[in-house]
């Protein structure tokens, strides 16, 4: 088999959330205290105990009434993967399937992996001092079992498989939209960021579901990735020694306050 991905249907999905939920359940996530915002959305966003969730859009359409946009977000696994690029540890990894890894046994805490992310997609456990992040349940590919999220999708919106076979299903699909009157479906994450391993049939422009129009991986994460990374292993031991000594101060800090008390 070729490249293996997911293709997200949008125009099919019905919001029932339960790739959210086969998700938290498959990988033993525990659930979020959350608040209602007004929105179905929830949570309301992406978190280190949150790895996928489904975005709710409202839009008004050109016809005075409401059109809903849902679909499921969550990592990417860019071809073209900034997080990969800004880790000065080298515990951002592909694996056999090309998909994006984080190992967090290598994994120093230091957040620049969430913080160059074009899709804003990694959650960060401060507790832990861990970046954490869809993993495209690779211990499921690795079982020959599909993710957990495409297992469970009931509309069918989710399939995962050859990305030869499904690029060609998502475009006469695009094709099918346009011609019912849905001008603006595309295929989002063919081209972008290299391509990507979560690949969308949208049935209307990619930032009115909340994706950006051209994501792209910051220059300074490029610059960083070509000049430094020869030295990463100096490089770790010092933002390693850097993040010590801003805990350790933190600690003196707090317990000063508790004493004064």
């Amino acid at each position: 088999m070729a490249k293996p991905i997911c293709l997200i249907d949008a125009s099919k999905c019905m919001g029932c959330r339960g790739c959210q939920a086969a998700c938290k359940q498959w990988n033993q996530l525990p659930a979020a205290e959350t608040t209602f915002t007004g929105s179905y959305e929830n949570p309301p966003r992406l978190s280190s105990e949150t790895w996928m969730t489904i975005k709710f859009r409202e839009h008004q359409n050109d016809n005075g009434g409401v059109d809903w946009l849902m679909t499921k977000q969550g990592c990417m696994h860019c071809a073209d993967a900034a997080c990969m690029l800004a880790c000065p540890a080298g515990a951002i990894y592909r694996t056999e399937f090309d998909t994006v890894k984080v190992d967090e046994i290598k994994c120093i805490g230091c957040n620049y992996c969430a913080a160059v992310c074009p899709f804003a997609v990694i959650g960060f456990d401060r507790l832990a001092n861990k970046a954490r992040k869809c993993t495209f349940c690779l211990d499921r590919l690795e079982s020959g079992l599909k993710p957990a999220c495409a297992t469970t999708c009931p509309t069918g919106a989710i399939t995962y498989g050859d990305s030869r076979e499904l690029i060609g299903k998502a475009r006469a699909r695009v094709d099918q939209l346009q011609a019912a009157g849905k001008v603006n479906a595309t295929l989002y994450g063919l081209d972008e960021v290299g391509g990507t391993g979560m690949m969308y049939v949208l049935a209307d422009k990619p930032e009115k579901y909340g994706f950006p129009a051209d994501p792209q991986v910051p220059v300074q994460t490029r610059i960083w990735n070509t000049i430094y990374a020869p030295f990463r292993v100096f490089v770790v031991i010092a933002v390693a020694i850097g993040l010590w000594s801003n805990r350790m101060q933190s600690k003196k800090v707090e317990d000063a306050k508790s004493k004064s008390k």
